[in-house]
C-alpha cells in the first residue's frame, strides 16, 4: 500500500530543503506541490500560485484532495496525489500541522505523520541567514517553534533535522521503508 508522507515542522525547520532533496532522487517517491494563494516567488516552496478566485473555483470544482487556510493564505493539495497513491507511489507533501487530523481522516492508515525537529539556537541561525524575517519576526517564529514541540500532534515520527540534511534524508527513507504498522503509535 502506497503512503501519504505528511511533513510537517516549524518554520526554518528544513521542511523545503528535505523536500527539494527528496524531488533530486530519482528513486525515492514524488513529491507533489502545493496550490497556494501567494506569488509563485514568495518563499522557497516550489508551489502553484493561484488568486484567490481561481483557488475556490477549483476547490468548487473538486480538484483538491485536501485544502486548508493558514497565515491568511489558502492551501491545497491536488487530487492527482491520490491518483498516484491508487497506482501505488508514494507521495511527500508538506503538511500543516493544523490540518493533520483532517488528513488523518482523508487518508487513515495511509498517512504516515512526520515531525522535523530543529533545536531552537540552529532553529534562529537558519531563520536569521535567511534574511526573510525581522529580527522581531523571528523571535515570533521562534516562540511559534517552542509551541511547536510542545503540542506535537499524537502519532508523528519524529526527524531530527539538526545537521546535515543528507543524514536526514536517508533517516526519512528509512522511516518510509518501515512497515505501514510498524510506524503507527
Amino acid at each position: 500500500m502506497a503512503r501519504l508522507i505528511y511533513l510537517m515542522g516549524p518554520s526554518g525547520a528544513g521542511k523545503d530543503s528535505l523536500l527539494e532533496r527528496l524531488s533530486a532522487d530519482s528513486h525515492g517517491p514524488l513529491v507533489a506541490h502545493r496550490y497556494i494563494t501567494r506569488s509563485a516567488d514568495a518563499g522557497c516552496e516550489n508551489h502553484i500560485a493561484l488568486s484567490e478566485r481561481e483557488f475556490l473555483r477549483r476547490r468548487a470544482k473538486g480538484l483538491f484532495a485536501l485544502n486548508w487556510q493558514a497565515h491568511g493564505h489558502y492551501y491545497a493539495l491536488g487530487i492527482e496525489v491520490d491518483l498516484w497513491l491508487r497506482q501505488g507511489i508514494d507521495v511527500v507533501v508538506n503538511g500543516s500541522r493544523a490540518h493533520l487530523p483532517q488528513a488523518l481522516q482523508c487518508y487513515g492508515t495511509q498517512l504516515l505523520p512526520v515531525c522535523l525537529q530543529v533545536a531552537p539556537e540552529v532553529l534562529r541561525q537558519r531563520l536569521t541567514q535567511r534574511g526573510r524575517e525581522t529580527a522581531a519576526q523571528v523571535e515570533q517564529r521562534l516562540i511559534r517553534a517552542a509551541d511547536y514541540q510542545h503540542t506535537l500532534p499524537a502519532g508523528c515520527r519524529l526527524l531530527d533535522n539538526n545537521g546535515d540534511l543528507e543524514h536526514t534524508f536517508n533517516m526519512l527513507l528509512a522511516l518510509m521503508a518501515k512497515q505501514p504498522q510498524d510506524t503507527l503509535l
